[in-house]
């Protein structure tokens, strides 16, 4: 498999977001279960104590550093956000949060080894090059860091494509769904070592009762083509 830089530029990704900015919130809480899911999952892997440092990338309104303060009060959030409209949005709903403005997803503006925890939800499909990015984060993140990270599979494309036209939202700009095979294939070769790799939401919206037993069901499909169906993969990761 080659694994290979996308056709755009962080630039064109940054002038997406920015675009957005003011009806991202808004947007989102049209499908607010559906969208939160990533911060409840994620807490469940992060595996935090206080004092620990936490990069929170992409953080976009930064809601994600509420689930990670409220789970553990002694942990320290840097966001870091690539749009600055999206910034300005965060520090309106959330201005006790510290934010780093981003320039270019392969040339982080942190030291090496200084976090304890990396969390990147839905940004590896919207980099320019994901490889030197999962690099970066290899090279910020501490000896014992632990990585959660997750992605739409490529197989959510078409439904992506379907509620857009039929719904709206705030779009996703420049990106590029990925199987989940590429996307282990990259982790290996930045040396990220894969302990849990899990689909999820196999029906992202309907009545609850209906979505909770669409996870039911992806629960005991993991491992199968079944769970590759699911719009959010999470891939939890360690140093190699």
């Amino acid at each position: 498999m080659i694994m290979r830089k996308n056709p755009w530029t962080d630039r064109e990704v940054e002038a997406h977001w920015d675009n957005v900015a003011e009806i991202y919130v808004r947007e989102n809480e049209k499908v607010k279960g559906t969208h939160d899911q990533r911060f409840r999952e994620s807490i469940k892997y992060l595996e935090l104590r206080p004092g620990m440092k936490v990069l929170n990338i992409t953080s976009r309104d930064a809601e994600a550093a509420d689930y990670i303060l409220r789970d553990t009060p002694g942990a320290e959030v840097i966001n870091a956000e690539i749009s600055r409209g999206l910034m300005k949005v965060a520090a309106k709903l959330r201005p006790y949060v510290t934010q780093v403005k981003l320039d270019d997803y392969a040339d982080l503006p942190f030291k090496k080894g200084e976090f304890h925890r990396i969390l990147s939800l839905e940004t590896l499909e919207h980099v320019s090059d994901p490889v030197k990015f999962l690099e970066e984060l290899h090279r910020v993140s501490s000896d014992d860091a632990r990585l959660v990270l997750s992605c739409p599979p490529a197989t959510s494309e078409l439904p992506y494509r379907v509620y857009t036209d039929l719904f709206g939202g705030h779009g996703e700009g420049p990106h590029r769904f990925l199987p989940s095979k590429e996307v282990k294939m990259m982790l290996s070769v930045t040396q990220w070592k894969l302990l849990v790799h899990k689909g999820t939401l196999l029906l992202p919206v309907g009545p609850g009762w209906m979505r909770n037993l669409g996870e039911k069901f992806i629960d005991r499909a993991q491992g199968t083509f079944i769970a590759e169906l699911g719009i959010r993969q999470f891939f939890i990761c360690e140093k190699a």
